[in-house]
């Protein structure tokens, strides 16, 4: 066995796994990293991943792959800086146990991050929202679980992984009505219902009748919903909800801009940055500080104090619709 291939197995099974006691998710994010770039390895190198060495993995090799998701792949730039974070956890603790690879080593843990364009972040206004949770056909079992997993993601903010992973014990509707998850990170939180959700969570777990560990939103085969199941049934209620919406043809709608949609009406409802950020599970606020960027709202808010005393507060509008549309053009 190589240098490399003894170390990937050491790295996960004793630095992940028994001293950092990394997340699930962590690790598949790791081991889906690596397994790539082995895979661009030995397709470059004409070597079997099993028989690759540090040497194979230096720095040309490692850049190379980088380009390659981005370029071939696809992948954003924060995804391609998240591969090269775990090319670098690697590669650190490799430094522990071959100094003799050094000089190989240093040069990959040398590799910069690439800095990344901050976008603005998308979501759902209420008439967007409105009309994606009328969406699902709720004459059938599956219409019925959509309309239920989008309007508690659209309330209450949980990830994906976050919804996937909840249990028919997690929802309590008694008073005082929460839901529980385990978030990112280990952290457990807990996040309160509106009685408009708890009415729908409360008829679907009748129909539901499950166990208290089965999962709260299964599939037909009674399993728990992958993040791909979740986007698949969203793309399709965003399609059926654009028939009454066409605003939402010119949106990419995922789990994450239901996620971006609670935290946007949150900051609307006047509620300070840092219960958003407690709300959401944010460890950091500068995390939740893209909300603001993002809200108009408060940007005209600004902007209104800033007003000459002499003009009138807001922004023009034509006092007729037929002007509206000649100035349009």
């Amino acid at each position: 066995m190589t240098a490399i291939a003894a170390t990937v197995q050491a790295f996960f099974t004793e630095r992940l796994a028994r001293q950092r006691r990394a997340s699930p998710h962590t690790i598949a994010a790791y081991r889906d990293t690596l397994r790539l770039l082995l895979g661009f390895a030995a397709q470059r190198t004409g070597t079997s991943p099993c028989r690759l060495d540090i040497a194979d993995l230096g720095a040309p090799v490692i850049s190379a792959f980088l380009d390659h998701i981005e370029r071939e792949r696809g992948n954003s730039v924060r995804s391609r800086n998240a591969r090269l974070a775990a090319i670098h956890s690697l590669f650190g603790y490799a430094a522990l146990r071959h100094p003799e690879h050094a000089a190989d080593i240093e040069r990959v843990l040398a590799i910069p991050a690439k800095r990344a364009d901050q976008t603005i972040v998308t979501f759902l206004t209420d008439p967007e929202a409105q009309a994606l949770l009328a969406a699902p056909d709720r004459a059938t079992r599956t219409g019925r679980r959509d309309h239920a997993w989008i309007l508690l993601a659209i309330q209450t903010g949980l990830r994906a992984s976050e919804l996937t992973g909840l249990t028919c014990r997690d929802v309590h509707l008694g008073a005082g009505a929460y839901v529980a998850c385990h978030g990112k990170g280990r952290k457990d939180r807990i996040t309160p219902l509106t009685p408009g959700t708890v009415t729908t969570l409360r008829a679907w777990l009748a129909e539901r009748a499950g166990a208290p560990d089965d999962p709260l939103f299964p599939t037909s085969r009674g399993g728990p919903m992958s993040h791909d199941a979740l986007q698949q049934r969203l793309a399709v209620c965003t399609a059926a909800a654009t028939r009454s919406c066409p605003d939402l043809t010119s949106k990419n709608v995922t789990p994450h801009v239901l996620r971006h949609t609670a935290a946007m009406r949150l900051l609307h409802a006047g509620n300070d940055i840092t219960v958003i950020a407690l709300w959401l599970g944010h460890e950091n606020i500068t995390t939740t500080q893209i909300y603001l960027q993002a809200d108009m709202t408060l940007k005209q808010r600004a902007l209104d104090r800033t007003t000459p005393p002499a003009s009138t507060p807001g922004r023009y509008r034509p006092p007729d619709q037929l002007l509206a549309f000649l100035e349009s053009l």
